[in-house]
């Protein structure tokens, strides 16, 4: 894989994040109404909003995506940035793309005030796991949820 360029996303992003986001959604076995997408995608362009996307770029192919929120907490002054969802095209798994893609979130929510970028990921996801263990701390939560 050639020098990996990883940017935030603009408009004429669209025809190259849609197949990563439907390619992260059907790693996770969902589906999204169609208007959850594009209301996504209009989230992720609109300056005020918290949402964010970055992709990333190699040979002129997006070949991995990242979306993060910042967001309140009680415990800071400062905002948190939730990294909501992270994937790497299968072809280019293992080449440090995910860890480069964490890494633009950590310096893009440093720059812009934020005082910890957190993540949820799923347990039987052990690759991604491996990675996460190597680049950030394991606080032992559980999460719960309610769907409403």
């Amino acid at each position: 894989m050639s020098q990996l360029d990883i940017r935030q996303v603009t408009a004429g992003d669209h025809a190259a994040w849609l197949p990563l986001w439907q390619t992260y959604l059907d790693f996770y076995n969902t589906q999204l109404p169609e208007t959850v997408t594009r209301s996504t995608w209009e989230r992720i362009l609109d300056p005020g909003e918290p949402t964010h996307a970055a992709l990333a770029w190699a040979d002129g192919r997006a070949v991995g995506m990242v979306h993060f929120i910042y967001h309140r907490s009680n415990w800071s002054i400062e905002n948190s940035c939730y990294l909501q969802d992270l994937l790497v095209a299968p072809h280019t798994r293992g080449t440090g793309v995910g860890r480069q893609l964490i890494e633009f979130v950590y310096a893009t929510a440093k720059n812009d005030g934020c005082c910890k970028v957190h993540w949820l990921t799923h347990e039987t996801n052990a690759t991604a796991i491996q990675l996460y263990e190597r680049i950030a701390e394991r606080p032992g939560l559980i999460q719960f949820r309610k769907a409403l």
